[in-house]
């Protein structure tokens, strides 16, 4: 009997590692409109996906300090399947602005965009390996 239990502890183990999202991990945003960029943590949140923004860089690559990192970059982002992602919001630090958002993964890279009303933008991110 305690064989079977440990098995089936094994089992949940492995079926809570296999089932994280292919989209988690961290990003590497493109440049925004003062040259800087960022590294972006995705992960789960309260069973949806989020992001925070983590280290930012100027436009050489260098860090560079900000208020703004640890602020949560993504929220309520739901998978839909194929690698899209859609129903979530993004904060656009570099505007201030708040978007409804969709993302879209590719293997190493995932387009990231935006609507406030008819204004769109968006980016495509690249993994941080």
């Amino acid at each position: 009997m305690r064989h079977i239990g440990l098995a089936a502890a094994g089992l949940i183990l492995l079926s809570g590692a296999s089932m994280a999202d292919p989209v988690f991990g961290t990003w590497r945003t493109e440049a925004g409109d003062g040259g800087n960029f960022a590294h972006v943590s995705i992960a789960e949140c309260g069973g949806m996906i989020c992001g925070t923004l983590g280290t930012a860089f100027d436009r050489n690559g260098n860090p560079v300090p900000s208020d703004k990192l640890g602020k949560r970059l993504i929220w309520d982002m739901s998978p839909e399947g194929g690698g899209k992602y859609s129903g979530g919001k993004i904060w656009a630090p570099d505007r201030d602005k708040t978007y409804s958002s969709k993302m879209e993964l590719s293997g190493d890279a995932l387009r990231v965009s935006g609507c406030v009303g008819p204004i769109c933008r968006g980016q495509t991110w690249t993994r941080v390996k």
